[in-house]
């Protein structure tokens, strides 16, 4: 299938205009869009020369707005090779901070008051793209211990 509306240079611009997206994913809605991969190809190289594109740019976005949201670096990592961008280190996060500003959040300021509490926080911390060892320095890493001694 080919696009009869020429070159797909003026779509990729009109997509950028509303946000940025990494150069696979843009390839990838020009290709479906019914352009040609070798016009998309070409496309994509003047964008990236003339400075329209850029997956370090969109890189630092993503990471800005996945913070924002409280995930974590596990998730991250996931949703930056998911859009085919190398995980950069551009932004320098304390991800104990944030761990713990999105557990506080949840949770509030109390401690988990039993084994099943400890663990329904972890799980929330997990699946938000925490480590494991941030979870056990935010939770307390004795206090699952503790727990299970009563």
């Amino acid at each position: 299938m080919t696009a009869e509306r020429g070159d797909p240079t003026a779509l990729a611009l009109r997509l950028l205009a509303r946000r940025e997206y990494g150069r696979r994913e843009l390839r990838d809605k020009l290709l479906r869009a019914g352009y040609d991969a070798g016009d998309v190809a070409l496309a994509l190289e003047a964008l990236v020369a003339a400075g329209y594109q850029d997956d370090a740019r969109y890189a630092e976005m993503l990471t800005r707005t996945r913070v924002r949201q409280g995930h974590g670096p596990l998730r991250l990592r996931q949703d930056l090779q998911r859009a085919g961008v190398e995980a950069t280190a551009a932004l320098e996060i304390d991800w104990l901070q944030q761990a713990q500003a999105v557990c506080q959040k949840r949770f509030g300021d109390t401690p988990p008051t039993d084994a099943r509490d400890y663990a329904r926080r972890a799980r929330f911390l997990a699946g938000r793209g925490f480590t494991g060892e941030t979870i056990r320095r935010v939770l307390g890493a004795g206090r699952e211990r503790d727990f299970s001694a009563d």
